[in-house]
């Protein structure tokens, strides 16, 4: 008979038919009676935005959220595994700006792509739950949770300054100005203040600094998040400017040096700078500084090696602890995010103040004296450090400034000028979009009623088609004439409804929670299905959403919680991050012509090899670059496996559990009773025995790997079982051969699912998916002897047989007896001799 040939193309789509047919994937809300809590499993991949087709990033996340998902089903678990699209956003609205294609059609067809390659990837998905942040039926709820912040006064509209074009006559989002300029017409973007919308993030920050020590989530993530929040405890002072009658707030950690402040900043967003310089003499000076700035990035602007630059505002601030008059300035090392977008600069003890001073001329006044070797304005330096206090008050001068720090800050609170407060980097959550692919904010305006929300049974408020989606220096929405105009829902008179539409990470901070009743039309979720699923028991996802869409989907979750919606305060128990997918080193990119498509992948080599290989290739939390040379090979590993169970199935005869035979196993003798079973060493000896330990020894390395997301060991350890069973395959009986390739095959199923189901279907007759993770039999995994690496220098020089119970000194005597390690130690000195027990011994010579 000639040998057959492994074909992905007959294999993959006869399984997927099997598991889109039986609907096998889908889950129920129903309880299943006895249940406990923790049989259920929450696995879900970040939402993906559906532009053009999937890409290598999505097949390595859900390869990585698939294997998962499947160890979680076969360890006893009932596991929710869904899927949707990220479908609002600029690129689909820029494409209509370029096309006319509405962005519902361009949405359209990208999630059928995604759609079809899904499938085509065999990935575990409930569809059943399906959904689109786009559609009507989901952002129905997104304006429901929106009618809810704004109720517990969680939303709210003030001023804020925006990326304005004067060409298009448009605000741009950050990602649309390029070195100042605009992306699409090359115009230099001005600053300008609107009313915009903002959700109070900053109510919870303490919140979401304190509970990130209670989920299991990598600690880079953390400490991206917890620097994001950017705690500080200091001083809340307050500079009263006369000429306009107007104080502004200060935060410092540093109090204790107010007496040394000798001039005041503002950064260029703040939104009074305009105001204090309106008619002036400085008016257009300071205009085109701010537009100049702004077209740097906050950690441009911070840096401390740029040379500092301003732009002085013409008006004075009040000292409140001297009363003295100082100069106020625009300088683009102050910023928005911190604190209060002011500063009071004290250049004798700041590095940046003082690099300002001297560019301008400005006072250094020192009021903290160091030892002598400390340095200061003598030798050309600011004195950062602790000291005395000089030319301060008479009651202050001499005292330790961490002692007159609190004396200063109990001054500035009795008099009504200050106050210690606690300060954080995290800023409010801006939320409007002056863009048209987007969620409608839910609120009307009325003349004689002002701001009302929508009323909840009238929503959704859908978006309307409209013809021209550029903004016309309104937002696209303002156009709609007959849609913007409505009635007031309190008094019955005209009103206009709100045009700016939703920040899209508004539709993703929830979504999770919509998974969980997905076909809910009287609520946005029941509680019992939540009860049932969340929190998400694993959340997999690239480490460059780790701040704003995890920190946003904390805040959703904590605010909700707080309005009696959730008994939960996080979304994500355990969070595991994926590393990117580089070729030749570089990132992949269009421009540089150094993409790998995975369709591409998957029609050549089939699905299996793409998800194996891109979970084969390293640490999947790790970057990784791409080898066509590493898929061939990992093609050929499938190959071989599928063709040596194809042999081992043909000499077999009919599958133990297939129609006509005598039961589940019946052809398996006890010794290899199924891959889920323990054997019995004792009816065993010889290659037979040995094959069979490598099964067990397979199946406890790769467990142990699953569970510390090792998947790539856990790989090579199948390959090593394949390699033995090969080795093996005349010398051992055909059952415990089939063992061995069951075993092989149900281990692998979790990243290379058709093959393994098709070679464990050939091997025994049953379902891998319906069986039990694999056990691994303790009796097995004992051995009187182990395969002992002999190293020289760190360099493997050869293997011995050393008895289980061998002692470190028998075992370095073992590996000195070695033949081809005494050629390496002969005519050298041994220096040291390094021992790990039941794996090497190491002999560093000279």
């Amino acid at each position: 008979m000639a040998e057959r040939r492994y074909d992905p193309k007959e294999i993959e789509p006869k399984w997927q038919a099997v598991w889109a047919d039986e609907r096998t994937w889908e889950v129920s809300n129903e309880p299943v009676p006895g249940e406990p809590q923790d049989a259920t499993s929450y696995v879900l991949e970040m939402l993906p935005y559906p532009s053009g087709e999937p890409h290598i990033g999505h097949l390595k996340k859900y390869s990585v959220g698939d294997a998962i998902a499947h160890f979680h089903r076969r360890t006893g678990h009932r596991v929710l595994h869904p899927m949707g699209y990220d479908a609002f956003g600029l690129p689909a609205e820029n494409h209509a700006i370029k096309t006319g294609v509405h962005p519902r059609d361009s949405t359209a067809a990208s999630i059928a792509s995604f759609q079809a390659q899904f499938r085509s990837w065999g990935i575990s998905i409930d569809w059943s739950r399906e959904l689109g942040t786009h559609e009507p039926s989901y952002y129905r709820w997104t304006q429901w949770i929106f009618l809810e912040l704004l109720g517990a006064g969680l939303a709210y509209r003030k001023e804020a300054a925006v990326n304005w074009c004067p060409n298009d006559q448009t605000v741009l989002a950050n990602e649309q100005v390029v070195d100042g300029a605009c992306e699409r017409c090359g115009a230099t973007v001005e600053v300008r203040q609107l009313e915009q919308w903002f959700l109070r993030i900053t109510d919870y920050a303490e919140r979401l600094l304190n509970d990130l020590d209670s989920i299991d989530w990598p600690e880079h993530v953390k400490t991206m998040q917890r620097n994001w929040i950017g705690r500080s405890e200091g001083a809340e002072v307050t500079f009263h400017c006369a000429d306009i009658k107007v104080s502004y707030p200060v935060f410092t950690t540093r109090p204790d040096t107010l007496f040394g402040a000798t001039f005041f900043v503002m950064a260029p967003e703040h939104p009074d700078v305009m105001r204090l310089v309106e008619g002036t003499e400085h008016e257009q000076a300071v205009h085109d500084y701010i537009n100049q700035a702004l077209a740097e990035s906050s950690e441009e602007r911070g840096s401390a090696e740029k040379p500092k630059t301003g732009v002085a505002l013409g008006r004075t601030v009040t000292n409140p602890v001297n009363g003295e008059q100082i100069p106020m300035f625009v300088a683009d090392y102050v910023l928005m995010e911190y604190g209060t977008g002011a500063i009071m600069a004290v250049p004798a003890h700041d590095e940046r103040d003082y690099a300002f001073a001297r560019a301008y001329g400005l006072p250094i006044k020192r009021v903290i004296e160091g030892s002598p070797q400390d340095g200061g304005d003598e030798q050309g330096l600011p004195y950062t450090g602790d000291g005395l206090l000089v030319n301060c008050a008479v009651e202050l001068d001499g005292i330790h400034n961490r002692e007159a720090l609190t004396r200063i800050v109990s001054r500035l609170d009795r008099e009504g000028k200050g106050h210690a407060s606690v300060n954080y980097r995290l800023r409010d959550w801006l939320v409007s979009r002056q863009r048209y692919w987007g969620c409608p904010i839910p609120v009307v305006y009325c003349d004689g009623c002002g701001m009302q929300p929508v009323p909840v049974e009238d929503l959704p408020v859908q978006l309307p088609d409209i013809e021209d989606y550029a903004p016309h220096g309104r937002s696209p929405l303002a156009a709609a004439e007959d849609w913007v105009a409505t009635e007031c829902p309190s008094c019955g008179g005209k009103a206009r409804r709100e045009t700016d539409t939703m920040d899209t990470f508004v539709d993703s901070s929830w979504y999770f929670l919509r998974y969980c009743d997905a076909r809910n039309d009287e609520a946005a979720w029941d509680q019992a299905p939540l009860h049932r699923w969340m929190p998400v028991d694993q959340y997999i996802g690239g480490v460059e959403h780790a701040i704003l869409h995890l920190m946003y989907a904390r805040f959703f979750t904590k605010a909700l919680a707080d309005l009696g919606h959730l008994d939960f305060q996080e979304p994500f128990s355990a969070l595991f991050t994926q590393g990117m997918v580089t070729n030749d080193g570089a990132k992949m990119s269009k421009s540089k012509g150094n993409v790998v498509s995975p369709a591409a992948i998957v029609e050549r080599y089939g699905a299996d090899t793409a998800r194996c290989y891109i979970l084969f290739v390293g640490p999947p939390d790790q970057d990784a670059d791409w080898s066509d040379e590493g898929v061939e090979g990992i093609h050929r590993f499938l190959s071989r496996l599928w063709r040596l169970a194809a042999d081992t199935a043909d000499q077999l005869g009919t599958p133990p559990h297939a129609a006509g035979s005598e039961g589940p196993h019946a052809a398996l003798p006890p010794t290899v009773h199924a891959p889920t079973g323990t054997m019995d060493i004792g009816e065993m000896e010889g290659d037979d025995l040995e094959l069979a330990r490598k099964a067990h020894w397979a199946i406890e390395k790769v467990s142990d790997d699953m569970r510390r997301f090792a998947f790539n060991t856990a790989i090579a350890a199948v390959m090593e079982l394949l390699n033995d069973c090969s080795r093996l395959r005349d010398r051992v009986h055909l059952d415990t051969l089939r063992f061995g390739l069951a075993t092989a095959a149900s281990l692998l199923f979790p990243f290379a699912p058709h093959v393994c189901a098709d070679i464990y279907e050939m091997l025994t007759g049953e379902r891998v998916w319906e069986q039990p993770w694999p056990q691994a039999d303790p009796e097995m995994l004992e051995r009187d002897v182990y395969e002992l690496v002999c190293q020289v220098n760190g360099k493997l020089r050869d293997r011995v047989q050393a008895p289980s119970d061998a002692t470190p000194e028998d075992l370095k005597a073992l590996c000195r007896a070695a033949p081809n390690v005494q050629a390496h130690i002969d005519g050298h000195e041994i220096v040291k001799e390094i021992v790990v027990p039941g794996k090497l011994v190491n002999l560093v010579v000279r």
